[in-house]
């Protein structure tokens, strides 16, 4: 019986303590504001990725051409070169085979990963066409 009357009874109750408010909607304004940043905070994260991913292939190409130049020294320029070479000549050769091979691996994957980060944020751009891009990511890309 008392379970009939607990959702009127706390109907009054709530209508009490919080005075006899209506409903009221958020303005427009505000909705689109809300939008804005919620977008913009995505935004924001696929731009700060695809700038750290670029910044990581930029650097990691210039170690990888200094590898190869330092390779290119060890290696000589000699036809038979391979069957007079000092034995840590042939050390160095291999460590640095294996570093151009990691760092090309990396490369290849750094270069996925920017086409995918470039494709999440045209994706995004496109479905909220009224969204405008962080201002920041533009002032960081011209430093």
């Amino acid at each position: 019986m008392f379970q009939l009357f607990l959702p009127a009874r706390a109907h009054s109750y709530f209508r009490s303590k919080l005075g006899n408010q209506q409903f009221k909607a958020r303005s427009a304004d505000r909705d689109a504001e809300t939008d804005q940043l919620r977008v913009s905070s995505i935004l924001g994260a696929i731009e700060n990725a695809l700038h750290a991913a670029e910044l990581e292939q930029s650097g990691l190409n210039r170690r990888v051409e200094d590898v190869l130049a330092r390779a290119a020294v060890t290696m000589g320029n000699g036809t038979d070169e391979y069957l007079e070479r000092e034995p840590l000549d042939s050390h160095h050769q291999d460590l640095f085979s294996a570093e151009i091979s990691n760092g090309q691996r990396r490369l290849k994957e750094l270069a996925t990963e920017i086409t995918h980060f470039k494709f999440m944020k045209a994706a995004v751009l496109s479905r909220f066409p009224d969204i405008r891009p962080p201002a920041a990511s533009d002032s960081r890309r011209g430093a």
